[in-house]
């Protein structure tokens, strides 16, 4: 765990701080065909290597959603909250996907609070995020979500 806070004036204070990143994990073809059975998202670029393999990315590529959603259990590498009674995902200001995650690649999580406010029964966190692709030339996503923890 690269970091923690305990109750809403930690996790204001966490204003400006980089989290670091986590250990690389492996985006595999059983991951993207789950998804797509979880999304009815079947699009050949993502379930049938075969033929994405001819395709615009010579590979089948995760779903850029698929991507994004791996941010939640890579933040939880990255920060513990305690001290609050409910924390919930506020949504985001930002989201683009600089470069498709093809299937066997390993991506990891970069994360820096942009910015921390105590709002009213709380506190909110604004997350810069980065999916970094190993050997990649650019980010799988960029993104800032907004979290709020209640007291």
């Amino acid at each position: 765990m690269s970091h923690r806070a305990d109750g809403v004036a930690a996790i204001v204070a966490l204003a400006g701080t980089d989290l670091g990143r986590t250990e690389w994990r492996v985006v595999d073809q059983d991951r993207v065909q789950r998804f797509a059975d979880a999304t009815d998202d079947h699009q050949w670029i993502h379930t049938d290597p075969r033929r994405a393999a001819a395709g615009p990315f010579g590979a089948a590529i995760a779903h850029g959603y698929l991507t994004l959603s791996l941010v939640i259990p890579m933040f939880g590498e990255l920060l513990a909250i305690d001290g609050v009674t409910a924390s919930v995902n506020y949504g985001l200001n930002r989201v683009r996907f600089p470069s498709p995650v093809k299937v066997g690649d390993r991506i990891r999580l970069h994360a820096e609070v942009a910015d921390a406010t105590e709002v009213r029964g709380g506190a909110q966190l604004g997350v810069d995020f980065t999916v970094e692709i190993e050997h990649g030339a650019k980010p799988a996503c960029v993104a800032q979500a907004v979290y709020r923890y209640y007291r």
